[in-house]
């Protein structure tokens, strides 16, 4: 076949526009509407870029003790480098892809050899050869093409399950590291109250030997104090696993972590400014999801792209001196050029079943995608509804210890100015209540905390840094 009807294929080739072999991934028309359909409850639904879903996580989490925290963290963890390795892989991968669609492949393998004769007056023989050959795949229809078009997709998975690890890695810190501010806290309450309680106690035995009280009341108060103090253990072993869990995203041996007193303004979730459809788009979940589809896309395209023939041109070079009798030295160059062009045939069969296989793959790829798409809006959803309860619940919490406050004041007065075994055990009573009270708001306070930063992890954790 001449060079010109090479020629002539390949630019109808690149006409075939129709046979579905080239094109660019689009997002299905469905998905879109599933995205225009979801609701959320009690929230404000507005389309502006300012949200706490994008807002980068050094301006959610303000602690500045926390942010070193959390800095050391995606720098040491053992999944973060990981995935900064795999990172580094896919772009090196995708390199390799482009290289291949743009530039020949060149091979050079140099001979040569010497010839001695160990006759009198006899000259050496020496032969040389350098030969150079560059193969040049034409991608006439899509097949290059669509095969880099799947690898740049696996490229962006890559880069979307690194966000995902940083964006878990951050959410982890921060509660592992508000949780241990809470136990700070709730420490401090009950070694307070057991201070208080010793006080009462001693009370008591000098109302005892006043005779104003009898011994069952001072074991009552004493078994309340143990009760107490039987906590201290266990609030200091879980403040210790804490500590150990950090350690572990830090890629360390066990340590005390620095942390702030615990401070809840300083983590605040404002769903006012509302939560825009297209959001649950940018979790790294639903576009891992929808990469893999646009790569499955690809995917049937290459299927398709290798029902036609494969162009290309081969070119050979090569300097020697080695080209018969005619020559002696200097060497010579020679040069040649050959292009095929290799139709599938026999393989027809084959063809046909790879091409279903990867419809059918592309049809799975969508459902995956409407299903991560789906469960991304009943997560956001509930995560919205936890912290709208959380937030009624601490506000209700807030009134419910302000009472007790004012309770325990007001027993304490009675027993001041009137005395008696009564007013006394409702002092004890109160004191007691109070503290149930103080440490139910702690852990109000931080169970809201938690449905914000799931929230926040929920609509994406925020641009990578």
């Amino acid at each position: 076949m001449k060079l010109q009807h090479l020629l002539i294929l390949f630019i109808g080739g690149t006409l075939l526009t129709s046979c579905h072999i080239f094109g660019s991934y689009e997002r299905p028309s469905q998905v879109d509407s599933l995205l225009q359909n979801v609701q959320y409850r009690d929230v404000t639904v507005q389309d502006d870029s300012l949200n706490f879903g994008t807002t980068p996580w050094r301006e959610v989490f303000t602690d500045p003790t926390l942010q070193s925290l959390i800095a050391r963290v995606l720098e040491q963890n053992a999944d973060m480098r990981s995935a900064d390795l795999n990172l580094q892989k896919a772009e090196v991968g995708l390199k390799l892809s482009k290289y291949q669609f743009f530039l020949p492949s060149i091979s050079f393998s140099p001979t040569g050899t010497i010839s001695k004769v160990f006759d009198m007056g006899a000259e050496n023989s020496k032969t040389y050869n350098f030969p150079v050959s560059a193969s040049w795949q034409i991608d006439a229809f899509g097949k290059l093409r669509n095969s880099k078009e799947q690898v740049e997709m696996q490229l962006y998975e890559v880069k979307e399950t690194h966000h995902a690890i940083q964006t878990s890695l951050v959410c982890a810190t921060a509660q592992l590291y508000y949780g241990l501010q809470v136990l700070d806290r709730q420490l401090a309450i009950t070694e307070s109250t057991l201070q208080l309680w010793d006080k009462n106690i001693q009370t008591l035995e000098a109302m005892k030997t006043a005779g104003m009280v009898n011994q069952a009341a001072i074991s009552s108060a004493k078994a309340q104090y143990i009760q107490i103090q039987a906590t201290l253990p266990v609030l200091h072993n879980s403040a210790t696993q804490m500590e150990n869990s950090i350690c572990l995203l830090l890629h360390e041996s066990p340590h005390a972590i620095e942390r702030t007193a615990f401070n809840p303004a300083s983590f605040n979730v404002d769903l006012d400014t509302g939560i825009p459809f297209y959001l649950l788009g940018q979790r790294p979940d639903v576009r891992i999801a929808e990469l893999e589809l646009a790569r499955c896309f690809y995917a049937k395209l290459g299927a398709r792209s290798a029902f036609y023939p494969s162009l290309s041109i081969t070119g050979n070079g090569a300097f020697t001196n080695s080209l018969g009798a005619a020559v002696v030295n200097p060497g010579k160059f020679i040069a040649s050029g050959i292009a095929s062009l290799v139709q599938p045939i026999v393989q027809r069969g084959q063809l046909i079943g790879q091409l279903k296989v990867a419809k059918l793959a592309e049809e799975q790829a969508e459902l995956s995608f409407e299903k991560a798409l789906l469960n991304a809006a009943t997560e956001v959803s509930n995560d919205v509804a936890s912290y709208r309860s959380y937030e009624q619940q601490l506000a209700l919490t807030q009134q419910q210890v302000a009472e007790l406050e004012r309770a325990n004041e007001a027993t304490h007065e009675l027993f001041l100015h009137a005395g008696g075994t009564t007013t006394y055990l409702e002092t004890l009573t109160a004191q007691m209540s109070l503290l149930q009270g103080q440490l139910t708001l702690i852990n109000d306070q931080y169970q809201m905390m938690l449905s914000g930063i799931n929230l926040y992890q929920a609509l994406g954790g925020g641009p990578e840094e």
